[in-house]
């Protein structure tokens, strides 16, 4: 079976997340139009219901370098959180979070956003206290 090239494979990720054929609580598009690397990204995760991220939303930064599908893109909050996978800067941190602990080239940024909003609505992360709205790294 043949691979995706990296170029194709953030095209069709990017023409997903710009008509916003995928999951409603996400959304991630390229942070400038004019980026033909396709390396710098943004993303929105709106928070899980019934937990104390509710009625939030929360930015990102996500960066496919050249290693990206066959490594995990970095991934950064911008506004600041508190869920154990996340350092101080607001990296999420690969050894604590298992969508790129376990990467696969089948993976997308909507995986990644989507897994971290399933870990923030996880029972034993959805009640920590949150820094105030707003506060980013």
């Amino acid at each position: 079976m043949s691979k995706i090239p990296r170029n194709f494979k953030l095209l069709e990720e990017l023409e997903k997340g710009e008509k916003g054929l995928g999951a409603e609580s996400i959304s991630y598009g390229l942070t400038n139009q004019d980026d033909i690397t396709m390396t710098n990204w943004n993303g929105t995760i709106l928070g899980p219901p019934h937990s104390n991220h509710e009625n939030r939303i929360y930015s990102l930064s996500i960066i496919c370098d050249k290693n990206y599908p066959e490594l995990p893109p970095k991934v950064r909050f911008v506004s600041r959180i508190n869920l154990p996978c996340v350092d101080p800067r607001g990296n999420v941190i690969i050894d604590e979070f298992d969508t790129l602990k376990n990467w696969k080239r089948s993976y997308t940024m909507e995986t990644v956003l989507l897994e971290l909003r399933k870990c923030m609505a996880s029972p034993s992360n959805k009640k920590l206290i949150q820094p105030p709205e707003g506060a980013t790294y």
